[in-house]
């Protein structure tokens, strides 16, 4: 046998185990990629719903002044939200959120009270819309939530998950709905 017959091989392996390494590390690229823009898309929800709370809010505020709590309450998460996203922080993007889905539920309550707003076109088109993006913004919590366990999965997994802890790749946080978002949401009266 040659001398070099040996090397060869080692050198065989080091090379496979060198392109494993490669496919793994842009395998997890990929996957945090993905679950990266599932969020963005979640934000471009958040963002139309965004947009179009101010027109509900001044459209509701002509029909219930005396609601002004709720309608305060919509305005300040709303802002928390947008704060949060202008800093880049998706934790605190996803409390805000969370909070404007039970104070927007609270205001989609409280038009009960007015007929003659339920009855408003302006109302019912923004009612709509809002109704639409809430729908929208579900679809995409799911795809984030899928990228995310596919990404998680992945690097919880042997032996990937010794390169992704190597190379730094770490978990991230599923979406998950409030504690007692549930519970139908109480408006007094």
């Amino acid at each position: 046998m040659k001398k070099w017959f040996p090397w060869a091989i080692v050198g065989g392996a080091i090379l496979i185990g060198l392109l494993m390494g490669i496919g793994t590390y842009n395998s997890l690229v990929s996957k945090q990629e993905v679950a990266k823009t599932a969020w963005s898309q979640v934000e471009n929800q958040y963002q139309r719903r965004f947009d179009l709370i101010p027109n509900l809010v001044e459209t509701v505020k002509g029909f219930a002044k005396q609601e002004r709590e709720v309608l305060t309450e919509v305005t300040r998460l709303r802002s928390q939200w947008g704060e949060a996203r202008s800093a880049g922080n998706i934790a605190q993007a996803q409390e805000a959120a969370k909070g404007l889905d039970g104070a927007l539920a609270r205001l989609l309550l409280v038009v009960e009270r007015y007929p003659e707003l339920k009855s408003n076109q302006n109302f019912l088109r923004l009612q709509d819309q809002l109704e639409g993006t809430e729908n929208r913004i579900s679809v995409e919590r799911r795809r984030y939530n899928l990228a995310v366990q596919d990404y998680n999965v992945a690097i919880r997994r042997f032996p990937t998950s010794l390169m992704a802890s190597v190379l730094g790749f770490s978990r991230m946080e599923l979406f998950e709905a409030e504690k007692g978002a549930a519970a139908a949401p109480k408006v007094k009266f």
